[in-house]
Parts: structure tokens; C-alpha cells; sequence
């Protein structure tokens, strides 16, 4: 049977692409972690009801469930819950077509970002965490 690269080395680049696709929320989570009141203030600002809880929300979603889908654990369910979360930010924080100017383009980019991430989410789904994950082990 003939492989190409991404056959032969399937379970390495799902690694990989979990890896990249998780640096991100990690990151911006880790953020919203160390500047947790200048997240709440943020949270306020943008309307959203109880910006403590919606920080607290962000976090979990973004920084421990970011490192957890990265590790390969609970990878499906978590992956689909992301997916959901990453698609209710784009519409709630990236609302482009209530916008106009440069505003509205940068918003319709991060809108668009959102919801193509959503698609490597529900992927990661899809197709599971591979062998190098804590759900193997």
C-alpha cells in the first residue's frame, strides 16, 4: 500500500495541528489569567452580564481547555465545547455587520478567523486526538 507523508505520519501532524491550533487560546487565556480585572473591565465594557463570571468563563475555555485539547485529553467533547464557545465569541465580541470603516473590516477578519477555527475544532472532533495524546494512554 503506498502512503504519502501525511498517511505515514498521520498521528504526528495530528499532534502538531492540535498543538498550533491550541496556541491561541492558550496564550490569550494565559493573558486573561495574569490581567484578570483588565479582563473584567474589558467584559463590561463590551456589555456582556456578569463580566466576573464571563472572565472566569473565558479563562477555562480559552486557557485550561486550550491546554488540555493540546495534551489530548477529553479531546472530542472538549473540541466540541470549544467549537461552540469560539462560535458565540465571534458573533457576541466580532458583530462586523453592526460596524462600518476599517472597524467593520477588522471585525469581519477576526469574525471569519472565528468561525475557520471552528471548522479546525470540529475536526479535531471529527477525527480524534491521535496516538500522541493523554486519551491514548
Amino acid at each position: 500500500m503506498r502512503y504519502t507523508l501525511f498517511e505515514k505520519h498521520r498521528d504526528e501532524v495530528i499532534l502538531v495541528a492540535r498543538i498550533l491550533l491550541m496556541i491561541l487560546f492558550v496564550k490569550f487565556g494565559w493573558s486573561k489569567v495574569i490581567g484578570f480585572s483588565g479582563t473584567v473591565t474589558y467584559m463590561a465594557s463590551a456589555g456582556l452580564p456578569a463580566p466576573t463570571l464571563s472572565t472566569i468563563i473565558a479563562i477555562v475555555m480559552e486557557f485550561a481547555v486550550g491546554i488540555a485539547l493540546a495534551l489530548g485529553y477529553f479531546t472530542r467533547p472538549l473540541a466540541l465545547i470549544l467549537a461552540v464557545y469560539t462560535f458565540a465569541t465571534a458573533l457576541i465580541g466580532h458583530p462586523y455587520w453592526n460596524m462600518s470603516g476599517d472597524m467593520q473590516y477588522m471585525a469581519m477578519i477576526n469574525f471569519y478567523k472565528n468561525i475557520s477555527i471552528v471548522g479546525g475544532l470540529l475536526l479535531l472532533c471529527a477525527i480524534g486526538p491521535g496516538k500522541y495524546s493523554l486519551d491514548k494512554r
